[in-house]
């Protein structure tokens, strides 16, 4: 079974400041036109997206210079609400890696990632983090939990949509549009059962 873990693009929740995504009809069968076409404005973070380290360190990785393969893989769904501390990270890492999903994990829920967990997650094996929220860390101030993480080369995956997620292990894909030398881009991410 696949599950579309995506947000809609044109719907999609924006953070707050980034411009909303638009599409323009530029080319229309409906006014006799012999095809359609859609020109699209959009944020590199809006709806679903992966935030590269380039998003928040001037050294940083590109999103064109991401391993496709950190995206696909096995992957740990887990319910969290709340903030998240260092203590529960450690013990989410330990479930994710004896299901054999430790590189790759998913927070379902309303979940506050601290700068405490975020620390536990930077010195682990976990390549991607991912959230429902449009951003990791709390949406009033994400900055240091970005800078711990991306500092750390993670990757992070904002904007899912886990609500009909059972928790446990999946095999997840969630390439993003390589965008080359921007600091984040849109994907499809579904998981697979």
């Amino acid at each position: 079974m696949i599950l579309d873990i995506s947000q809609e693009l044109f719907s999609c929740r924006v953070f707050p400041g980034d411009p909303a995504p638009k599409r323009e009809r530029i080319s229309s069968m409906e006014d006799g036109a012999a095809y359609n076409l859609t020109a699209l404005s959009l944020c590199a973070h809006n709806g679903t997206h992966a935030d590269a380290p380039f998003h928040f360190l001037r050294e940083g990785k590109t999103v064109g210079e991401l391993d496709p393969a950190i995206f696909l893989g096995p992957a740990f769904v887990y319910t969290c609400a709340g903030e998240l501390t260092g203590e529960r990270a450690e013990a989410l890492l330990g479930l994710a890696a004896r299901c054999g999903a430790g590189q790759r994990l998913l927070l379902r829920g309303d979940c506050v990632v601290t700068a405490e967990a975020a620390r536990v997650f930077a010195a682990s094996p976990l390549r991607l983090l991912g959230v429902e929220s449009q951003t990791v860390g709390p949406e009033e101030a994400p900055m240091e939990v970005h800078l711990i993480l991306l500092g750390a080369d993670k990757v992070l995956l904002e904007g899912l949509r886990l609500g009909r997620v059972p928790d446990g292990r999946y095999f997840l894909s969630a390439l993003p549009l390589n965008l080359g030398e921007a600091d984040g881009a849109p994907c499809r991410a579904v998981l697979m059962t």
